[in-house]
């Protein structure tokens, strides 16, 4: 197929300029998205004898280093911050991925009264803002005696509104017939959900997993509210230290933030054919 005759999804030729238009738009999209990760690795490479702020700016490190991945290591327990983030990220993964199931298969599959009640639930829950009811998650955290634990990190986003309705939809569009016909040969609730319904979402569970993941490990608000031992902080907590008493080192903050952000790029390499394949089956009915 030659460049001139390029067609769209229903076979309908696309003109030349509208093809270019696209990608100019894509390449937009992806300078504004990618870009500034690639600076901020590029800033974590140099030495203390390369200027970040020349005019032109110099991207490419003139001689990389990985010194300032070291330094960030003796100036603060990343380690330590960065495994408590993934306790936390992980149990939130956990939760999230089966909370979110049994309740999203309970919305889409089980007759009961007050299901659409519940359904409405989930989706007011998810237009309240998490500043609107922050003090009262520090009050019950508080109360139960959770504060300054991870677990009272955790508790809070342990099973999320959005992910519940994600699993809803994938629920929903499985066809009755096979849930139907397990039933005939016998087949209870529970068998039906574990056999049947959860092998054809594992798409929609690998999106909510990284949705989890990527929502604990992230996070900022809370921990900082929630945590006042920093030996419970977690990495956002810990990198906070750079910005604040290291706010001149632009190279050591760069270096904190590509060893936050890496954990997330390798849990999307790994599932991201299933991310993609979940997007469809979550997809909203009409």
């Amino acid at each position: 197929m030659s460049f001139l005759s390029i067609t769209d999804a229903e076979g309908r030729r696309i003109p030349v300029w509208q093809l270019l238009l696209r990608y100019v738009l894509l390449l937009a999209v992806l300078v504004l998205t990618v870009g500034p990760f690639l600076w901020q690795l590029s800033t974590s490479l140099k030495g203390p004898g390369e200027d970040i702020f020349s005019s032109p700016p110099k991207f490419l490190p003139g001689h990389p280093t990985l010194d300032n991945y070291t330094r960030v290591a003796d100036t603060i327990p990343v380690w330590d911050y960065a495994l408590n983030s993934l306790k936390v990220a992980t149990a939130n993964v956990v939760t999230n991925c089966v909370g979110s199931a049994l309740a999203g298969y309970a919305l889409a599959r089980l007759r009961y009264r007050g299901r659409r009640a519940a359904t409405l639930a989930f989706i007011l829950a998810m237009l309240v803002p998490v500043e609107g009811i922050i003090i009262a998650q520090f009050t019950t955290m508080r109360e139960l005696g959770l504060n300054n634990t991870l677990i009272g990190v955790l508790l809070p986003g342990s099973v999320a509104a959005m992910n519940v309705l994600l699993m809803r939809n994938a629920f929903l569009n499985l066809p009755h017939e096979v849930e139907e016909a397990a039933f005939i040969d016998g087949a209870n609730v529970w068998q039906r959900f574990f056999w049947i319904a959860l092998p054809s979402v594992r798409g929609t569970l690998a999106v909510v997993a990284i949705f989890a993941f990527m929502g604990a490990w992230d996070d900022f608000l809370w921990p900082l509210i929630v945590l006042s031992d920093p030996a419970n902080f977690t990495l956002t907590i810990g990198l906070n230290y750079l910005h604040g008493t290291f706010a001149n080192d632009e190279r050591l903050v760069a270096a904190g933030t590509i060893i936050a952000v890496l954990p997330l790029i390798l849990l999307f390499a790994c599932l991201q054919r299933f991310f993609f394949r979940g997007v469809g089956e979550g997809a909203v009915k009409g």
